[in-house]
């Protein structure tokens, strides 16, 4: 198979806008070379599409049929919900839904379908890390001594665990300067992917921002494993935005599974739509 890339925009809230993310098949490189061109490439993601072969007598419905490999330019990452979207745009094209896939790092399952318009993953809760917080640890970390959160702070996972750190309004969120230094340092050796600040607005939806980047200029305007992790956290589906102070607004939606208790399965999804291909 000749090697293909498509450039997708994922969650925009408006055509043309959202998260980029390279979406690249028929690739055989290694892992060292598929980090070279992510960071070459320094979209906030790429995934490489790998086919595997299905093991006789498997359903198309609980077999992975493709193995999914993320890439940040930093560093290769277990699970990255926005670049899924742009592979599940990709895949369903040709192969219809429902569509199993699996992660390349963790062998984590994932369902692909779409609803309208918008392009959804299935996936199940992941134990998070068992992780002291201190009092004064949301605060440094944010930039903000003192800082006094809405919320207890938490830690949840759908496969990628985010540090949830609630301010008192949508103002305050956007004023934060955090030390991401210190940010990176604390999640590397805790296992936790950085931290996710978000605050309620008045519609009942939330806003948040990402920190899990030594550059501020890489901060993501989408975060679909943050919106998973607030939705264990809340044990309830959340509309989310985020992006609008990067210039690329999004809209991330999530729900629980309902045939499945204690919100086991979280379905993520949102806008995915083409660029252009190479």
């Amino acid at each position: 198979m000749q090697r293909t890339i498509h450039e997708l925009k994922c969650f925009g809230s408006r055509p043309g806008e959202g998260n980029a993310a390279l979406v690249v098949l028929g690739d055989a490189s290694s892992e060292a070379q598929r980090q070279a061109f992510a960071r070459e490439q320094n979209r906030s993601a790429c995934v490489f599409v790998d086919a595997v072969a299905p093991a006789d007598g498997g359903s198309a419905a609980q077999e992975a049929l493709f193995v999914l490999d993320y890439y940040y330019p930093h560093m290769r990452s277990p699970l990255c919900l926005h670049a899924t979207l742009a592979a599940a745009r990709v895949l369903l094209r040709e192969h219809g839904a429902p569509l199993a896939v699996r992660t390349a790092l963790r062998g984590q399952l994932l369902q692909l379908s779409e609803r309208g318009t918008d392009v959804f993953v299935l996936l199940q809760r992941q134990l998070a890390p068992d992780v002291a917080i201190p009092p004064d640890l949301p605060g440094a970390l944010l930039g903000q001594p003192g800082l006094h959160l809405a919320s207890a702070p938490a830690i949840a996972s759908v496969g990628s665990p985010k540090l949830l750190l609630e301010l008192d309004s949508v103002a305050a969120l956007q004023a934060l300067r955090p030390d991401l230094v210190r940010i990176a340092a604390w999640g590397k050796e805790r296992g936790v992917s950085g931290c996710y600040a978000y605050a309620r607005r008045g519609d009942g939806s939330f806003e948040g921002r990402n920190f899990n980047h030594l550059d501020p200029a890489l901060e993501d305007s989408a975060t679909g494993v943050a919106a998973g992790a607030l939705t264990v956290h809340l044990g309830r589906a959340v509309t989310l935005h985020q992006g609008a102070n990067l210039g690329q607004p999004c809209v991330l939606r999530t729900e629980l599974d309902s045939g499945h208790a204690h919100g086991e399965r979280i379905l993520i999804g949102g806008a995915a739509a083409f660029l252009q291909a190479r």
